[in-house]
């Protein structure tokens, strides 16, 4: 690994101030068991890593209307939270999902989102969600909606001087059922060979009134499979349509061929996974 400076600020000010000083010589480190890997393999080579740690402000949970998260809150810490239970317990379950408690015990929420990498557990769920990352630079903050946070392969819509220091998720309706489902037919650690994530807001007669189906390790991006949610609106849910809403998300899928699967092997996983989590989540 090459040799580095390691900072320590203990407030955004003082981050900011680093940030300037060093420009793109300079690299955020929140939990780290992303970007040690990547500076070990030599393909991420900052002079100065400067840490989040030390901020108290971005490790606490804020519940009333909706829910507010902490970047610097573990997954582990996410896992467990009541307040992240009694939101949305599918959430709670894309937070268990990730690795196992060692990594979960470090890794935070805005390094795995900042990571950008497509098969990671929870940006499905908080797309489904309706989750918007908040990102603050010295002159203001600003809010992204999360589906649009990321753009590319381990790129992010993240400029230059900002740092993610939220995620917030507006309140929850009554009437909304969901679902996280990870398949991975290797080790209960592996990254997902698809990820669903499905979120249905009912009527009281049963009719959908917005629906959103999220794929991970399905593209070069977490996907919104557009398609397929707007076939279930306005419609009931049946055995028919969820399989019309799996056809139409496989369709979406772009997934690369890897040690997982083929391409064309994982965008019929993701039809009948979203055909499943879309029955499971109307037996909740």
């Amino acid at each position: 690994m090459k040799s580095f400076s390691y900072h320590a600020p203990r407030s955004l000010d003082e981050v900011f101030d680093l940030l300037d000083a060093y420009g793109e010589d300079a690299q955020l480190i929140a939990g780290g068991t992303a970007l040690v890997l990547l500076m070990k393999q030599g393909l991420v080579q900052p002079g100065h890593v400067v840490s989040l740690r030390s901020i108290d402000d971005l490790a606490d949970v804020e519940d009333g209307a909706g829910l507010s998260l902490g970047a610097m809150l573990t997954h582990r810490a996410l896992e467990l939270a009541p307040a992240v239970r009694a939101y949305d317990g599918s959430l709670a379950r894309a937070f268990a999902d990730v690795a196992t408690i060692r990594i979960r015990s470090m890794a935070t929420l805005g390094g795995n989102l900042v990571h950008a990498d497509p098969a990671q557990d929870p940006p499905p769920m908080l797309i489904a969600l309706r989750a918007e990352a908040v990102l603050q630079a010295r002159d203001g903050e600003r809010r992204v909606p999360l589906d649009e946070f990321f753009v590319d392969y381990y790129e992010t819509a993240l400029r230059p001087g900002e740092v993610l220091t939220r995620v917030e998720l507006p309140p929850r309706p009554a009437s909304r059922r969901t679902h996280y489902v990870k398949f991975l037919p290797r080790t209960a650690d592996d990254y997902a060979t698809v990820a669903v994530a499905t979120a249905v807001d009912l009527d009281a007669d049963g009719t959908v009134d917005d629906a959103r189906i999220v794929l991970g390790a399905a593209g070069p991006t977490v996907l919104r499979a557009h398609a397929a949610e707007d076939a279930l609106r306005g419609q009931k849910l049946s055995p028919e349509l969820m399989r019309e809403a799996g056809a139409l998300a496989r369709d979406a899928a772009d997934p690369l061929y890897d040690a997982r699967g083929s391409a064309a092997y994982k965008k019929e996983m993701v039809a009948v996974w979203v055909r499943r989590s879309l029955e499971r989540l109307l037996q909740l």
